[in-house]
């Protein structure tokens, strides 16, 4: 079933691309027509794109890796925080590090000093400082918190980037590119889609565009997420069964051994009473 509909993204005005003037040619092949000097993406291409890049990450997830999600952009930060958080996978809103991917290693440090910092606050440590550090580890405990708090939980590098807008974050489209994450992204008549394994043609300036596509990707992470559920849940119920019938096996055996027991002994006694009347006979 389509995640979405024609007249869904065009109430959402994902069609409206950018002045003619600011395009690049290189998204030629996902512009339907120019109108009052403005490009018009073509939705039927989008609605294709769209669904296979959500076939795509639901793959991904119900195999068990997160998708982080990168929009640094005003009107985009805010609604994909939120969607991100529903579905419990990270997100970079604030600032794109350099190195946040090709130097990974780094950035989980610094996570680990914000974990730091708040077992100090829960110890009794922090109490024990002085204003002036108290002041000075709440102030870098903010900065970490705007830059890292969305990868907090990311222990290992992301499987794949979702992100809005490619011109803006171009820093993390290069670093995904070198390390080979797959990226998916909504990019707009000004942008370059020849670096993104899955393009989505798409307005990426208004809110509602932006909000309807990645709700579209956050469904498809629920369905994936969902169905990996799913699969270990009969995973779970197979190896109980097969438990089960393993504990079962020694009980069957030993009931088939004390069956044939007593077939024998029962074999072995009519035997012996055939041949005792046949041994009186030849007495006589």
């Amino acid at each position: 079933m389509a995640r979405t509909t024609y007249q869904d993204l065009l109430d959402a005005g994902v069609h409206f691309g950018h002045l003619t003037r600011k395009w690049d040619p290189k998204m030629s092949q996902y512009i339907f027509m120019e109108r009052n000097g403005i490009h018009i993406i073509d939705l039927n291409k989008t609605l294709s794109k769209v669904e296979e890049a959500a076939a795509a990450i639901k793959q991904i997830v119900k195999s068990g890796r997160k998708v982080l999600f990168v929009a640094t952009k005003k009107q985009a930060k805010d609604i994909v925080a939120e969607q991100a958080k529903l579905v419990n996978m990270p997100y970079i809103t604030e600032r794109w590090l350099g190195g946040m991917l090709t130097n990974f290693a780094t950035v989980r440090k610094s996570i680990k000093k914000m974990s730091n910092i708040d077992k100090l606050t829960k110890d009794g440590t922090y109490s024990n400082l002085s204003k002036k550090e108290r002041l000075m580890i709440q102030r870098e405990r903010i900065k970490l918190e705007s830059l890292l708090g969305g990868i907090a939980d990311l222990n290992r590098l992301p499987a794949a980037l979702f992100l809005i807008d490619v011109k803006k974050e171009h820093i993390a489209v290069s670093e995904a590119l070198k390390l080979n994450i797959p990226t998916f992204a909504m990019v707009d008549t000004n942008s370059d889609p020849s670096n993104i394994d899955f393009p989505i043609p798409a307005n990426d300036d208004a809110t509602k565009s932006i909000s309807l596509i990645t709700g579209i990707i956050i469904k498809a992470i629920e369905e994936g997420l969902e169905e990996r559920k799913r699969d270990k849940e009969d995973e779970t119920e197979k190896e109980a069964a097969a438990a089960k019938a393993k504990a079962d096996a020694p009980e069957v055996a030993d009931r088939s051994a004390e069956g044939g027991k007593r077939k024998r002994t029962a074999e072995v006694t009519a035997e012996a009473e055939t041949e005792a009347p046949a041994a009186e006979s030849t007495e006589e």
